[in-house]
């Protein structure tokens, strides 16, 4: 996303004035260096990891190599930068723990709610879901509403990328060769997962930064639910004219969820609930709640290890081994089924990000942005940015800017930045995962034939919020 704003800066002449930027860790103001040579350099480092990481389908290279690599020899042109204008070489030691640390709450929550994700999948609980859709029997037309509500309704608690795999899923074997029906389905699934995402600090990546960052409170967010409904209705209730009504043939499939699995779940919505109190209670960061909630499922893990490993050792003759597909639940392999590589791509990021902020560059983006537009108009061009280029590095600059806004303005950023990406294939992890499962029915062509239809579900959203919220501006 700081690369979108980046170029908006440069089509508005970012060549102008030197411009104040702080220094995080430091505490004190330095003057801009966006026009030195190793500023320049810094810029041209993210501008090429971010075009290896929008081409990463294409290079097969994963994303986070590129940006953790720019994170570093940005840093580095940083200390050379400071040592070179006899800046204190603590400005540039407290700044990167600054960005260090905000990395570290991020990425211990996302780590813990990942661990949960995965613990869900192994003991069967979105198969479970999955082979009672498909074996019910409805039409297509009913099997696109089914599919695009659920995206909406899980994504608040699981994220986007985990709802649109699962229903994406449901929605390839219903229909089998129907390309047609896939391609339809699976935007209708992209926009509800993203739309369902955007009112929820755990529905989103952008709006757990939001949250974490205190500009607002965890009530207040679903003060967005209206309009992130909105924004998913408008398209689907367009599209689902255009959806048969056959019936296709039911699939007899039947999974069960393993021992423990409800109980899961259970502990699961306990840890978001600590995670909340730790925040609105306790005023401490809602990643410390996270990981005590990941100790419960710790704990629990240790009771399922030990009753399966019992049991098979009770049920196996002696003298044969126990498969990977009998391995007793252990915690530990969940959490290294976590998406490291989406974790390290994040790091890449926010140092990347914290890094050019030190060179200046953000300060001269908000400048361009927020005060040359005005804060509606900037925080919807965010949105629009965030269907071109992924919304978490747009967020975290947004953030590390931390322009003077109101609460309803960002939550207008926040709904514009969860949702905005739902107006191309390309612009949120979800879409680029369908793109992949779904391939050669979901395609970047297929969902840009419904963009317009998409983007009246984002005016109406922003439009609707702007009435409802009226008064937190």
């Amino acid at each position: 996303m700081k690369i979108i704003l980046l170029c908006c800066t440069a089509l508005l002449g970012s060549a102008g004035p030197a411009l104040a930027s702080s220094a995080h860790g430091g505490g004190e103001t330095v003057a801009s260096l966006t026009n030195t040579t190793f500023g320049y350099a810094a810029l041209a480092l993210f501008v090429f990891a971010y075009i290896l990481v929008i081409f990463e389908e294409k290079t097969h290279l994963r994303k986070s190599k590129p940006v953790m690599m720019a994170a570093g020899l940005i840093w580095v042109l940083i200390a050379l930068t400071y040592r070179q204008l006899g800046i204190p070489v603590e400005e540039a030691h407290d700044a990167i723990i600054h960005n260090i640390s905000e990395y570290a709450e991020l990425m211990l929550f996302l780590l813990a709610a990942m661990t949960y994700i995965n613990s869900m999948d192994e003991r069967n609980v979105f198969q479970a879901l999955r082979s009672w859709l498909v074996s019910r029997g409805f039409s297509l037309r009913m099997v696109f509403w089914i599919t695009g509500l659920l995206a909406f309704i899980i994504s608040p608690v699981a994220d986007n990328l985990t709802t649109a795999l699962l229903m994406g899923a449901v929605v390839m074997a219903v229909a089998k060769e129907n390309t047609k029906f896939i391609a339809i389905a699976c935007i209708n699934i992209v926009v509800g997962a993203n739309a369902g995402g955007a009112f929820s600090p755990f529905g989103d990546i952008t709006t757990l930064m939001v949250w974490q960052k205190g500009q607002a409170s965890f009530a207040q967010f679903f003060y967005l639910f209206a309009p992130s409904l909105l924004n998913w209705l408008i398209p689907a209730a367009i599209m689902s004219v255009f959806v048969s009504k056959e019936i296709p043939e039911a699939m007899d499939e039947k999974v069960t969820m393993k021992f423990g699995a409800v109980r899961i779940i259970f502990l699961f919505l306990m840890t978001i609930a600590t995670a909340v109190s730790f925040h609105n209670f306790l005023d401490l960061p809602p990643a410390a709640g996270m990981m005590l909630g990941l100790s419960y499922l710790g704990f629990f893990s240790y009771y399922i290890k030990a009753k399966e490993k019992r049991s098979l050792e009770y049920d196996k003759p002696l003298g044969i081994s126990i498969s990977d597909q009998d391995d007793p639940f252990d915690i530990f392999k969940r959490v290294a089924r976590a998406e490291w590589d989406t974790l390290l791509f994040f790091y890449g990021v926010i140092l990347c990000v914290g890094g050019l902020s030190q060179f200046g560059y953000l300060a001269l983006v908000s400048h361009q942005m927020y005060d040359g537009l005005g804060p509606t108009y900037a925080n919807i061009l965010v949105g629009i940015l965030s269907a071109i280029v992924d919304n978490i590095p747009v967020m975290f600059a947004v953030l590390t800017m931390d322009p003077s806004m109101s609460l309803g303005q960002w939550l207008l950023v926040t709904l514009t930045a969860g949702v905005g990406g739902s107006l191309l294939s390309i612009g949120s992890a979800a879409g680029v995962a369908l793109m992949g499962t779904a391939r050669g029915a979901y395609t970047f062509g297929a969902h840009l034939k419904w963009t317009p239809v998409v983007a009246l579900g984002y005016a109406a959203s922003i439009y609707l919020h702007l009435l409802i919220n009226s008064r937190f501006f």
